[in-house]
């Protein structure tokens, strides 16, 4: 069987509506909350961003671990691709070894160097890595860019944003709630009180499951005047579904398998690993193993997908997917509106 995951997998009861979950854990995590936050809030107030020529546009979240940030992204590179704009996301890199700034090459790099989701973004769009995100704007200006899509940027102190998309999971099924009870880190999910986040978002897209029609409207009220956009993944299969043995190492893996699920593949076995949990060798052997046994297919996400070597891939199927927004039109004339002398388009 595979190795269990050798990296903190998030908390199931983060994400409850009310804070029902380990109680004596919460309440030991209070001190440090109170610690996280007063540092958050520190930063803030004593922080000089760069201000950089090109228009910046933040795609972020409030809360710690996957809300479906870089789907966006990918659709924002999308349009201005198409346009001819000259746009390239900026990343911190995570999980990679380089401290950059460096455009990402995805026929030289790794995911071992760049982190997953850099390299993911790579194989269709520009991409720039770097942990001091202010470096990494003075390399996409000196590339003669107009835009950066700056990744996980809503927390970030070290540049100045002119757009700010915050991005929330909208799923409030099975008693979830995207910002737990609003406990800061680490005993919820929020890496800075809700109130302040909203303060500096311009815009919410809201990701909602494609069966699920209606917003949560207590979700919705939190959101006061900001516009607020619902998004859809759309999972795009390759063939038909079959019978599969599924792993993904995500912030909520979950979701992965009712995807799956959703679209008929039969899940014979499921293994979920932490967000960006690196696998082995042995790993991949057993899963491969476990899969043979069952008669299955291997398949997993997009981003787990591209930290494989090429070998791996080879035998791995994935699962493709993009974001749609229920008002396409909407969502790009707000964001436009904001960005004098670009215009994104509909399609």
């Amino acid at each position: 069987m595979p190795l269990k995951a050798r990296r903190l997998k998030t908390p199931d009861w983060w994400y409850k509506r009310e804070a029902k979950g380990a109680p004596v854990t919460r309440y030991a995590l209070a001190p440090l909350a109170w610690i996280w936050e007063a540092v958050t809030i520190t930063r803030f107030l004593t922080a000089k961003p760069y201000r950089s020529p090109v228009c910046v546009i933040s795609v972020g979240n409030a809360t710690l671990g996957g809300s479906g940030k870089t789907p966006i992204e990918r659709e924002l590179l999308r349009r201005l691709k198409k346009l001819g704009r000259r746009a390239s996301g900026l990343s911190r890199g995570y999980g990679g070894s380089l401290s950059g700034p460096v455009r990402v090459d995805p026929t030289v790099h790794s995911a071992a160097e760049v982190g997953d989701e850099a390299l993911m973004l790579a194989r269709d769009y520009d991409m720039v890595i770097a942990r001091d995100r202010a470096e990494g704007l003075r390399l996409i200006e000196g590339e003669g860019f107009e835009i950066a899509i700056a990744d996980d940027a809503h927390q970030n102190v070290k540049i100045a944003k002119d757009i700010h998309l915050l991005v929330v999971d909208g799923d409030t099924t099975h008693d979830g709630w995207p910002f737990g009870d609003g406990s800061v880190f680490p005993m919820g999910p929020m890496r800075e009180p809700l109130a302040i986040a909203l303060k500096r978002a311009d815009i919410v897209v809201l990701w909602l499951p494609d069966e699920k029609s209606v917003v949560d409207q207590k979700l919705l009220r939190l959101f006061g005047d900001l516009p607020v956009f619902v998004a859809r993944l759309i999972p795009m299969p390759v063939g038909e579904p079959g019978k599969v043995v599924a792993f993904a190492g995500i912030a909520k893996p979950w979701k992965f398998r009712a995807t799956l699920e959703g679209l008929g593949y039969a899940v014979a076995d499921f293994h979920a690993y932490a967000d960006h949990e690196p696998l082995s060798e042995a790993d991949l052997s057993a899963l491969e193993t476990q899969a043979q046994a069952r008669g299955a297919t291997l398949i997993t996400t997009e981003k787990d997908w591209v930290k494989l070597s090429p070998a791996w891939r080879e035998k791995i199927a994935f699962l493709p997917i993009t974001a749609r927004f229920d008002d396409q039109a909407g969502f790009m004339r707000a964001l436009t509106a904001q960005m004098p002398g670009t215009q994104i388009g509909e399609n």
